[in-house]
């Protein structure tokens, strides 16, 4: 079964999470295939840049409670959109929760339609938001994040955008499309030898984070995901009932 669609127009490769299913939620299938498809996209030379989509109307669930991959993989999978040495732009159209802000946030540039939601919902069953923050923290105001880390609340695009998550938000009526387009314009108009180099200027304190943090906040989400605290939250949430430690 195929989980990420690809297509290619004028040097840009569209891979699109195909799992509607499981909302693309990050399965180890769906994480190895995304890992497949980038690394032939960086050997390939007639690729100019990347936009990572979705079909269905969620983006990214976060990970996949019932098949989730190893902690390791999911961060050299955040890791490898970073290094990637072709741009990857994320367009969102739909919901975003916990490992998909991952993503969103390794991506270089993010767009998203008034529609989409976004939520760091980690702490709702029991866990915390640690790998994905590889890339989160450096790129987001830490002072406006605390609230969503703490409290799991759901926030729009426009509230993305301020938390520096989201590059651009179209308005209501717009097509996040017409947002990209003056984008994906101005990539295939840059040498590729360029944006490789100007990458790698933008993207050198992420993986200096990456470098420092990746080990400690693996062992971190590997003994969160194990504890006692973790089971009753994911049990909840797939029974659809709060958890024992609602108030």
């Amino acid at each position: 079964m195929t989980v990420v669609g690809r297509s290619r127009e004028r040097g840009v490769e569209t891979l699109s999470l195909d799992s509607p299913d499981t909302r693309n939620a990050l399965s180890a299938p769906l994480v190895a295939a995304l890992a497949d498809a980038l690394a032939d996209c960086g050997k390939d030379p007639g690729v100019r840049a990347v936009v990572l989509t979705h079909t269905g109307g969620t983006f990214c669930a976060g990970a996949d409670l019932r098949d989730p991959p190893p902690p390791d993989a999911l961060v050299a999978l955040l890791r490898q959109i970073v290094e990637l040495p072709r741009p990857v732009v994320a367009r969102v159209t739909g919901h975003v929760r916990a490992g998909g802000l991952g993503l969103l946030a390794a991506c270089d540039i993010a767009a998203a339609s008034h529609e989409a939601t976004f939520a760091f919902t980690e702490v709702r069953i029991g866990v915390a938001p640690a790998v994905i923050s590889l890339p989160v923290l450096p790129r987001a105001d830490p002072r406006a994040l605390a609230r969503y880390y703490l409290t799991g609340e759901r926030f729009d695009p426009a509230e993305a955008v301020r938390l520096g998550l989201l590059t651009a938000s179209g308005d209501v009526g717009d097509d996040v499309d017409d947002v990209l387009a003056p984008v994906l314009d101005g990539l295939r108009r840059s040498s590729p030898e360029a944006l490789t180099a100007t990458k790698r200027l933008l993207t050198a304190r992420v993986l200096e984070t990456f470098d420092r943090d990746a080990a400690d906040l693996t062992a971190l989400s590997a003994r969160l995901f194990s504890a006692p605290g973790a089971r009753e939250g994911m049990t909840a949430f797939l029974e659809r009932r709060d958890a024992a430690w609602v108030v």
